[in-house]
């Protein structure tokens, strides 16, 4: 079983995918835009929910693999990768968006 690293992280699409963004596809000013600001609220929700579903697999398989019921032991060890790659790429990007939020309070007005 060949696994596309790219479209098997938790769900994660792939870069072919996105649709890039222009000035033609955002003419409005986001911060008068409350819709954009809910926009990124539901996609990091929607991204917290993914990690926490790929948490949940691997565990569930972990308790398969322990019991003796899981017949294939290399799909926990997919789901655990996936899963402990999906919870560093989280904090990573939890670490980077505290960077920029210090950042931006230490700027002077």
């Amino acid at each position: 079983m060949s696994i596309d690293p790219v479209t098997s992280l938790a769900g994660i699409s792939p870069l072919s995918s996105l649709t890039p963004l222009t000035a033609a596809t955002n003419t409005s000013d986001p911060a008068a835009d409350p819709a954009a600001g809910a926009n990124f609220g539901g996609m990091v929700a929607q991204g917290l929910q993914k990690l926490q579903d790929a948490q949940n697999t691997a565990d569930n398989l972990a308790v398969e693999a322990a019991t003796g019921r899981l017949t294939d032991v290399h799909d926990y060890i997919i789901a655990a990768t996936e899963a402990n790659l999906a919870t560093s790429l989280t904090v990573a990007v939890r670490n980077r968006a505290l960077d920029a939020f210090n950042e931006i309070m230490r700027m002077q007005a």
